[in-house]
């Protein structure tokens, strides 16, 4: 059965406002879209897709990965296929449903106990998932790869995000040419975050991919931040929401 979601990844460098960008695309997806069931997964080890949405997160992917590597490590090898089959209902465990909106965090990057069978399965979780839904926002880390190995192979929309900086536009080019072998993806676009000079925005160019909008550095923001307040209490002028709205509107998400 084809997926009808509309899959929308964010991953550019660390430290661009990557999150903040994606807590905005939830907010007015929620707010165009209130008939609409929309998925926010937090694939960022940092999780802070949760404080940027207000989400208490009590327990990740990763928590059930690891019980059932657990299992298979002390040799219970009937429970460890016990749990697994479990998987697909504990995984509803980890779901977090807020107004609009449900959330799931992934959890921390893998580390001893590796188990591609295990991370494989969780991956195909995910897919039947998103599969309910129609819209499924994906933060993910400041690599691609981690999010075609834990979450998804396939995409309708990639967002690479950036600052007005040589290095952040190095890493999104880096980031298209390893999504170009390793994801199949729809449409592409670039957003060009906290821009203090406008004249720098025309030398950030991705041959190939349109710059879908450039927002100035936000005060609005930064205040709302400082005070520990989600994005979903940002005023809605913010230069923040107006930057995201129309670079979704060009990608044809809104």
């Amino acid at each position: 059965m084809e997926n009808k979601a509309k899959i929308i990844t964010v991953a550019g460098k660390g430290g661009v406002g990557k999150t903040s960008i994606c807590a905005s695309i939830v907010r007015l997806l929620v707010e165009q879209y209130p008939d609409k069931k929309i998925l926010a997964i937090d694939a960022d080890p940092a999780v802070g897709l949760s404080v940027a949405l207000g989400v208490d997160v009590k327990m990740t992917l990763d928590d059930i990965r690891m019980s059932i590597v657990d299992s298979v490590e002390n040799g219970e090898t009937r429970e460890a296929l016990e749990l697994l089959s479990e998987a697909r209902f504990r995984i509803f465990d980890a779901l977090v449903e807020m107004p609009g909106f449900a959330f799931l965090a992934i959890g921390r990057p893998e580390s001893s106990g590796c188990y591609c069978k295990v991370n494989s399965y969780l991956k195909e979780v995910i897919g039947m998932l998103a599969g309910s839904f129609d819209y499924v926002v994906i933060d993910g880390e400041a690599g691609i790869e981690q999010i075609q190995r834990r979450v998804m192979e396939k995409v309708t929309h990639l967002l690479l995000i950036t600052d007005q900086s040589k290095k952040g536009g190095q890493v999104i080019a880096t980031i298209k040419s390893v999504a170009d072998e390793l994801i199949a993806y729809d449409r592409i676009g670039v957003i060009i975050n906290r821009v203090t000079n406008p004249e720098l925005v025309e030398l950030i160019q991705l041959p190939g991919v349109d710059v879908l909008t450039a927002i100035p550095a936000d005060g609005a923001f930064a205040a709302n931040d400082i005070k520990g307040k989600s994005v979903l209490e940002l005023p809605a002028d913010s230069a923040m929401l107006k930057g995201v709205k129309e670079a979704l509107q060009k990608i044809e998400i809104l």
